[in-house]
């Protein structure tokens, strides 16, 4: 059986309210009022946290990739200029974070980097979440256990033997295991959902699943399969600016998916076979004889 995680007060695991994650990633186009208006989304429509990505520009892109100009939407520029323009500073995540507080969101991030990590030691996040692409650096997990903080880890993108070493670098404490598959967007039929069940069965830990699809069902079926967490991309609008909009939820669409995972729970029920009340007047009605 899966121990429990904790993500602030608040416990996940099996049995307990799948927590939902709206990962608002780099949709935000380094644009603040965006951020709000996202944050706003998961308040109002019951998400309990969003998720951002938090890089250092000069660590994480490739020296040869620096000075290639890309079209956005600032005009042309250089990629490594482009990088820092969709990252934000202390201040900006200060008020990012005062925000979510004001709106009873959890924040967190994924840090692609070390110097990144110390970044959000500064505000004291409630965990740290393992991007597909970061599986295998193993001197990032291992600086993101020394912080003695929950760990979520994605496993898009990864062998068995790549998750295996992955968390014997971060440890099964505190630890939750996201299955995942990296396609933006990922077709259906790559999405193996019955993997949740062969994560859980080896590594015992609670498992949860972050989806790039379009459509909401088979995230709903990921929490019947024993998903505790989920994370979507969400966005405002899928034909805004960005590499990850296709593959996002709109708000109209977060709402029915948070709607939908409820419903879910509460039909699962806990397996013991009852006679409810309401089945007594069917029972009466249409049984001709007694039960012995």
């Amino acid at each position: 059986m899966a121990s429990t995680f904790k993500i602030g007060n608040t416990e996940i695991g099996p049995g307990l309210p799948v927590y939902i994650v709206g990962e608002i990633g780099i949709n935000h186009n380094g644009d603040i009022e965006i951020v709000k208006k996202l944050v706003d989304v998961a308040a109002e429509t019951g998400l309990n946290a969003v998720k951002f990505q938090k890089r250092t520009p000069e660590l994480c892109v490739p020296r040869d990739q620096w000075d290639i100009e890309r079209d956005t939407p600032w005009g042309v520029m250089k990629y490594i200029d482009y990088r820092h323009k969709v990252e934000f500073n202390q201040s900006e995540y200060q008020e990012i974070s005062d925000y979510c507080a004001a709106k009873g969101v959890d924040w967190f991030a994924s840090p692609w980097d070390e110097e990144a990590v110390d970044f959000l030691e500064g505000f004291d996040v409630p965990c740290y979440k393992i991007a597909s692409a970061s599986v295998t650096d193993i001197p990032l997990l291992e600086k993101i256990r020394s912080m003695g903080r929950p760990v979520i880890m994605s496993s898009g993108m990864s062998t068995m033997d790549e998750i295996r070493a992955g968390v014997d670098a971060l440890g099964r404490e505190n630890l939750l295991i996201c299955h995942s598959t990296s396609a933006y967007p990922c077709d259906p039929t790559e999405l193996n959902l019955r993997m949740i069940g062969t994560l859980a069965e080896e590594f015992g830990v609670p498992i949860g699943y972050s989806g790039h699809e379009t459509g909401l069902s088979t995230t709903v079926a990921a929490t019947v399969l024993g998903a505790c967490l989920v994370e979507r991309h969400i966005t405002l609008d899928r034909a805004m600016w960005g590499s990850d909009q296709s593959a996002s939820v709109e708000p109209q669409g977060v709402a029915r998916l948070v709607r939908d995972i409820r419903v879910v729970e509460s039909a699962l029920g806990d397996g013991v076979k009852k006679v409810y009340d309401s089945e007594l007047g069917v029972m009466q009605k249409l049984r001709r004889a007694p039960s012995r």
